[in-house]
């Protein structure tokens, strides 16, 4: 293996990677809609536009020329995007916060009732006791009080019952929108993979556990060429592809593994338990299994068309913590796009 490139390497292969063309055409949406032009709104137009996501592109459109913010993160939440997720967690903590309010509000008022009622009951108590020999009359006059107080205190526990039993069933519901939206927050829509949060959390569980970082390896995986292939076949058939990819990946890990879509064309894997020997031979059998399966026929060409993949591997054993890993590892993925002849680089080795 030869040793993984240099900081310079690794700045250089970056610039030559990043292509500001997609957020152009976001932007220019953005400025057109008149918009604010923050993260969540970048998201929701590049789902719309890039990720070519029809319903969200109509349900944008439907909203005129100049959609409030309202109505944007309406959207963004409708359709589980990452950016707005957190909202439907502080929306919803706002919302059982109201309703343990209003409870409490309930409650002081049940009490109110349930005071009065007592006042009513010691007052004709102390009627009788002082009067016995008052007239049916009046003590009739009296149980009608007391009666009364009693109905109001019944009748506003009741209501705080029923109460209590609605906004438990409105918190169900909310719990339920809450762990779907961090479900959603964490999971790749293409793909059905986790995402990039989700495997830093496993990353950041890995190294927050005693001695739980001592080995591991991560494997970061790109698509060689893949804004090539796209430009040329279609982001449609660049999509399919990704399914499949993410297929044969999905069956290529075992339990406590984990694999995840971590950018547009970038897989990366964690596997747990595992010393460089081995992850080198798991890297070569992902490479064969990968690229054994992305032969495909096209129209443009008898031969059929053969896309190949980069891996980089770092050892946890060598990072001390959870951002080192992943920068270790990216050093050696860079270093494997830069010499296709060896498609599999270890940081370090």
């Amino acid at each position: 293996m030869r040793r993984a490139a240099s900081d310079s390497q690794v700045q250089r292969e970056a610039s030559r990677q990043g292509s500001g063309t997609d957020i152009q055409r976001v932007s220019q949406h953005i400025s057109r809609l008149g918009i604010a032009g923050l993260p969540r709104n970048y998201e929701l137009l590049y789902d719309a536009i890039i990720g070519q996501n029809a319903a969200l592109a109509q349900d944008i459109a439907s909203l005129g020329s100049a959609p409030n913010q309202a109505a944007l993160d309406d959207l963004g939440l409708k359709y589980r995007l990452i950016g707005h997720c957190g909202m439907i967690d502080h929306a919803s903590q706002a919302e059982a916060l109201k309703l343990l309010r209003e409870a409490m509000e309930h409650l002081a008022e049940c009490l109110l009732h349930r005071r009065a009622f007592t006042r009513a009951a010691e007052t004709v108590l102390n009627s009788i006791v002082g009067d016995p020999e008052q007239s049916l009359s009046s003590l009739m006059n009296e149980m009608e009080y007391l009666s009364q107080a009693l109905e109001d205190a019944t009748n506003g526990e009741t209501a705080l019952q029923n109460k209590l039993q609605v906004d438990l069933e409105r918190l169900e519901t909310l719990a339920r929108g809450v762990a779907a939206a961090q479900v959603a927050s964490t999971t790749d829509k293409l793909t059905g993979l986790p995402n990039r949060i989700a495997l830093n959390r496993a990353i950041a569980d890995l190294y927050e556990r005693e001695e739980g970082f001592a080995g591991s390896a991560l494997i970061m995986v790109d698509i060689d060429d893949f804004k090539t292939f796209n430009g040329r076949y279609g982001t449609h058939t660049g999509s399919r592809l990704l399914k499949k990819l993410a297929d044969i990946f999905r069956k290529s890990i075992k339990k406590n593994d984990v694999v995840a879509r971590t950018d547009g064309d970038e897989f990366s894997f964690l596997f747990a338990n595992v010393g460089m020997q081995e992850a080198v031979v798991i890297a070569e059998r992902l490479r064969t299994s990968a690229e054994d399966n992305l032969i495909f026929a096209t129209s443009d060409n008898i031969v059929p068309a053969r896309l190949t993949i980069s891996l980089g591997i770092a050892l946890s054993a060598d990072a001390t913590t959870a951002s080192q890993l992943q920068a270790n590892a990216r050093v050696a993925l860079y270093a494997a796009q830069s010499n296709r002849r060896q498609p599999i680089q270890a940081f370090g080795r």
